[in-house]
This record gives structure tokens, sequence and C-alpha cells, in this order.
């Protein structure tokens, strides 16, 4: 059967999802868009909860693939017109599945690496950061309270599957997370002028990434060994993405390359 009617109960949900933060956080559950997120979810071995996929879609041969994987999964088609109504990602292979959203709880000492992402607003960001960590073997992301949804669909599309390999904590408060954090602090600032690159990185440590205007909160910034990245060229700041991969390539290269 070819659903045809926004006030279908999935339908009106999938469209909450992608569009309400607040529904995400009620429901527990996301929106993955496209064949690319779907495809690393499968990979890192999850199964969604339910797939909705485009009546033409069901043509593609991308799509019939990762159908083929969804063993047990409840899927639905949908009319085209539909499909593109409650879309958000505009002209990709019309496929989105609706995933539980993860829920990690911080309540064991972190010892080894970890990104802390204090208070970033952007998805992209965020998706960034997130990207990041994982290429240079993050698996720990703490997200402070006041950061964008780790798992909401712009940082999803932005992180491209990064999300799925990493132990995601979020909502943590500054002073639960200093509880739980074992590892040397180190945090962005334009208030020093020790260069990261005169920095020994190679134990584990917590790097923190902090708020695009407002910076590391001053907490956490007085707890933490400061560092710059050197713009001779005398820009105000990087992008907090920029920067964030700028350092965690750094680390990556002083343990495996210097």
């Amino acid at each position: 059967m070819i659903i045809t009617s926004k006030d279908n109960p999935t339908i009106k949900t999938a469209h909450a999802l992608l569009t309400q933060s607040r529904q995400r956080k009620k429901l527990g559950q996301t929106v993955l868009e496209g064949t690319h997120l779907l495809d690393a979810y499968l990979n890192a071995k999850l199964l969604p909860k339910t797939v909705i996929v485009s009546e033409s879609g069901l043509e593609n041969s991308e799509i019939n693939t990762l159908i083929h994987r969804l063993n047990g999964v409840k899927i639905l088609t949908i009319h085209d017109n539909l499909y593109k109504e409650i879309r958000t990602l505009g002209e990709s292979l019309p496929i989105m599945a609706i995933i539980d959203t993860p829920n990690h709880q911080l309540n064991q000492e972190v010892t080894t690496d970890c990104l802390i992402i204090n208070g970033v607003q952007d998805n992209g960001n965020l998706g960034t950061l997130l990207r990041t960590a994982s290429a240079v073997g993050f698996s720990t992301v703490i997200c402070t309270t006041g950061t964008a949804q780790a798992y909401s669909p712009k940082t999803l599309r932005a992180g491209m599957g990064a999300n799925f390999s990493l132990i995601i904590y979020e909502n943590v408060s500054v002073n639960d997370m200093l509880n739980f954090i074992k590892v040397p602090l180190f945090a962005t600032s334009s208030h020093t002028d020790e260069v990261i690159y005169e920095l020994d990185l190679k134990q584990p440590l917590a790097l923190i990434m902090g708020h695009e205007g407002q910076g590391v909160n001053e907490i956490l910034l007085n707890q933490a060994k400061k560092l710059a990245l050197p713009q001779p060229n005398g820009q105000e700041s990087l992008n907090v993405g920029v920067a964030g991969s700028v350092c965690l390539y750094e680390i990556l290269r002083q343990r495996n390359y210097a």
C-alpha cells in the first residue's frame, strides 16, 4: 500500500522529528535522511525502527540494496509528493529512517582521550567536530549543557555517520563532567601565547572546544591547560569546527607521525 496522507501516524512522527527538537527529546528518536547515513548506521550493526521510502525510490538500485539489508524492519512506501513535502534534505535519494537516539549516561571515570564540546551552537560545526574526532581515533565525546543536539538531522548530516562510531554523552553539566574526567584538560583560548605545536600531547587528554562567540566556559578554562593556534595573518579566530580539527590532527601527528 502506498501512503498518500500526511495524517498517517508514522509520517506525522517523522515530520515532527525532522523539524522539532522538542519532539526528538520527548520521543527519544531522530531521523536519518538519505542513503549515506542509513548505510553507515547499518554498517555499525544497528537497525532502524522504521524506514520510509518514496514510490519512485523503490526503482533505485542503491535504495534497494539497503532495503535488502533491513531484515524485520517496518518499511513504509509513500507517494513521491508526500515524501517531498516532509523531507528536509532536498534532492537526495528518497529514503529516511526513524532511529532511537542513544542515551549514554556519564557515570564512570574517563581515563582515555575524549573531546569535550562546550556550548557549540551550530549543527555544522558540531558535526564537523564529531566527524574529525572519529577520523583521528577518539571514541568518547562529551557535550555539555547548552550544546546543539548531536543527533539532530542537521548534525547527523554534517557528521556523515561519525555519530555511530562514537560514545556521545549529551547535556552533561560542567561540574558533573569535571568529577569524571581523569585526564589532563586542554582548551583553546585567545588568552595564551602557548602555541599547540609547543605542547606535548602524546598522553591521553581531554580537548575542550567552546562556544563560537564566548569560547570555553570559565570554570573549564581555569581547570585546563590553555593552547593557541598560530594565526600570523591576524584573523581574530578560526571557525570552531576548523580549530578543533587542527587540534585533533596535531594530537594524531604527535603520536603517529612525529
